[in-house]
């Protein structure tokens, strides 16, 4: 894609969470980076990451963008509709017990961080590297994100995030508009704040982690007005052609 369509097609995403059967993750991740990555691209969707849970053997998160909602369904209806799907449905969907745990999310605010940090897709076969470790943090709330809710992250969460080494790359809340494409199921109406955040590796990441929970800023009872259960934290290792990978990695 040329750097103009990768662009828009950061406005809306799916964060997507796979349960699979036990065992078959390296399965279903040498299928998609091999048959799934290019058809979605060449129809207007962009696999932004994908990613091994670092805290769950099986499952499989990723991260898909569209330009908007209707560049959503011209996607998914070509995609899934299209040669690749029909001709390796059966074999990828045999490896899920659920694929429903869907999100669709919008970004708060600019999403410059994520755009720079987006690397060329390694081919496929490429040798492994050191690819860093990401989390995406999701936190349910009450209700819709609004003003209060973005000064409350500002104030409360932004600045001992980054202050204590995360590299934060994007932010986003639910997307409103209703599912344009039912046939793919998401969560609707639970409203969430979530965002992605980089590190080099996993002892960076704990590090991190350490010093957020001394500093108590989730804590803090003008962020918790906000949500309306406990938030989860997805750790994640990107998979061989993830876009998302650790800063400056090189290829081997």
């Amino acid at each position: 894609m040329s750097s103009t369509a990768v662009t828009e097609a950061l406005a809306v995403l799916e964060l997507r969470q796979y349960t699979l059967h036990p065992g078959r993750r390296d399965t279903l991740i040498a299928l998609f980076e091999r048959e799934f990555v290019e058809p979605q691209e060449d129809v207007g969707a962009r696999i932004v990451g994908t990613f091994r849970d670092l805290d769950n053997p099986d499952r499989f998160v990723w991260l898909r963008g569209f330009a908007d909602m209707a560049a959503r369904a011209d996607a998914l209806t070509a995609f899934y509709g299209g040669p690749a799907w029909q001709a390796n449905r059966e074999t990828a969907n045999a490896t899920m017990v659920d694929s429903d745990n869907v999100l669709l999310l919008r970004p708060l605010g600019g999403d410059q961080g994520l755009r720079a940090a987006l690397q060329p897709r390694p081919p496929v076969g490429a040798a492994p590297t050191a690819r860093g470790v990401f989390t995406i943090t999701v936190c349910p709330l009450l209700k819709p994100a609004d003003d209060a809710l973005v000064h409350a992250f500002d104030q409360c969460v932004h600045p001992w995030w980054v202050g204590v080494g995360g590299d934060l790359l994007a932010c986003w809340v639910t997307e409103p508009a209703p599912n344009n494409f039912p046939r793919l199921p998401v969560r609707e109406n639970e409203p969430v704040i979530a965002w992605l955040t980089r590190f080099d590796d996993e002892a960076a990441q704990q590090r991190h982690a350490t010093l957020l929970r001394s500093s108590g800023c989730l804590e803090r009872a003008e962020w918790r007005a906000h949500l309306s259960g406990e938030p989860q934290q997805l750790r994640l290792a990107p998979t061989p052609r993830s876009a998302l990978r650790r800063r400056h990695s090189i290829e081997g």
